[in-house]
């Protein structure tokens, strides 16, 4: 029996793998999604049942023992009966009942994010802020661990701004959730002394770590971003394309305190960037100015002579109580890493 091979076109063909592959991706993830909501229900009713038992008797204390050998004996190729598992279980229940959270919310993300939540969380607002953008950002058990301990929740998002006055109403939400009162750069590791290589190479480096204190949607452009005015040139310290919002970010940073004049600067650079890079499908430019310190009084009056959208944030190398702050380290290492 004679057979014939098929060749078809190697773009064509290419293309259809790609799409089969991204089919199977999309589709296990999805799988893995399912099993885990499965799991976090079973795990919900599992406690439920044990919690009405344990308020007509007194059963728990003396058979948790007994509960977690049977459970074993009843199914030996399942995980997750162990004595410990049996209490994150007993405390995931408690958690969304007295937070008043649906399973279901809870079941969008693993359980190793759900262990660290309730772990470290205690307050209902800030544990439903980070299951959400748990969910919405994808983010691993790392990040979401690195996001609570330098208190995302309680810096986000009041930067100061004038984002009332210079943009669209239906853009001020996104645009306000997408910046923070205070970054912290705990990632930094250079001596005060570091050289100019040094303090690039370490840029490189740390690009990454930046990007996710930035948070979702900044895209690195380049740093010391240079623009050609007429016959001078300008560099920008450090700048960014916001995929969600549409629009290229300026970011100055100031290892000082925040003065007024550093609004005519800022505004030099993100006209320019409208005028050099911007294009039809994107929005007016957004500026940020991340200093040291900052008076709140001092920057709404500066904000609210421009008509340009700005904010103001701090840098933080560390996220310290207050009274710490006065051991952070010296800022010029800051003004090093960013600035050639």
């Amino acid at each position: 029996m004679n057979t014939t091979t098929f060749l078809p076109s190697i773009p064509e063909y290419q293309h259809l793998i790609d799409t089969i592959r991204q089919q199977i991706l999309y589709s296990k993830t999805q799988a893995i999604r399912t099993v885990n909501t499965e799991l976090i229900s079973l795990y919900y009713e599992i406690w439920k049942h044990i919690a009405t038992k344990q308020q007509e008797t007194n059963w728990w204390d003396k058979m948790i023992d007994q509960i977690e050998k049977d459970l074993k004996s009843s199914f030996p190729t399942m995980s997750g009966f162990s004595r410990s598992n049996l209490f994150y279980m007993k405390n995931m229940f408690l958690f969304c009942q007295e937070f008043q959270i649906v399973p279901q919310l809870v079941g969008q993300i693993p359980r190793g994010h759900i262990r660290l939540i309730l772990d470290k969380i205690k307050n209902k607002d800030e544990a439903i802020f980070y299951l959400n953008k748990s969910i919405e950002n994808a983010w691993s058990r790392s990040i979401l661990d690195h996001q609570i301990s330098n208190q995302l929740f309680q810096r986000s998002p009041n930067i100061s701004n004038n984002f009332s006055l210079t943009v669209e109403n239906e853009d001020i939400t996104p645009i306000q959730e997408s910046f923070k009162e205070r970054y912290v750069l705990d990632f930094l590791d250079l001596s005060e002394q570091a050289k100019e290589k040094e303090l690039e190479g370490a840029l490189i480096q740390d690009i990454t770590k930046f990007l996710i204190e930035l948070w979702k949607g900044f895209a690195f452009v380049g740093k010391q971003y240079k623009l050609n005015v007429w016959k001078q040139e300008f560099y920008v310290d450090l700048l960014f394309y916001h995929y969600i919002l549409k629009r290229f970010i300026v970011i100055e940073l100031k290892t000082t305190e925040f003065k007024p004049e550093h609004i005519g600067q800022l505004g030099f650079y993100m006209t320019a960037v409208d005028k050099q890079l911007k294009t039809d499908k994107d929005k007016w430019t957004i500026g940020l100015i991340i200093c040291k310190t900052k008076d709140s009084t001092v920057v709404e009056y500066a904000l609210n002579n421009s008509n340009q959208p700005m904010g103001v944030a701090e840098y933080r190398f560390k996220q310290l109580p207050e009274e710490f702050s006065q051991y952070l380290p010296d800022s010029e290492a800051f003004q090093n890493l960013f600035i050639s």
